[in-house]
């Protein structure tokens, strides 16, 4: 029974101990939100000639994934010096900023 009881205390004391990183991790990611709106990124549709033609030659274009069905299209991923834009085929799907809040320190060790 005693065990019991030190178990659930050590389990009160880790949620409490958590409780920080959380909070910090989502002003983290609103923080991330509110610049991606106050940039201008490639939006949701786009064409990959028409971010090319408005933002230039990304610096890196990744190797496809997927495509492997139609449940998994070919996703495509061009790196620029500040943001990042994904390609479902051959048109965004999303567009992030290259922030350490994005976990993209390192976005070369994602090949």
């Amino acid at each position: 029974m005693n065990t019991f009881y030190n178990r659930l205390g050590l389990a009160a004391l880790l949620a409490i101990a958590l409780t920080p990183v959380a909070a910090q991790a989502d002003n983290l990611l609103v923080n991330r939100v509110q610049q991606e709106q106050g940039m201008n990124l490639p939006g949701r549709g786009m064409s990959m000639s028409q971010v090319e033609k408005q933002f230039g030659a990304p610096q890196r274009k990744l190797q496809p994934r997927g495509g492997d069905s139609r449940k998994h299209p070919v996703i495509n991923r061009w790196d620029y010096a500040n943001f990042i834009v994904y390609f479902e085929n051959s048109h965004v799907i999303h567009s992030v900023l290259n922030t350490p809040a994005g976990n993209n320190r390192n976005p070369s060790s994602a090949n």
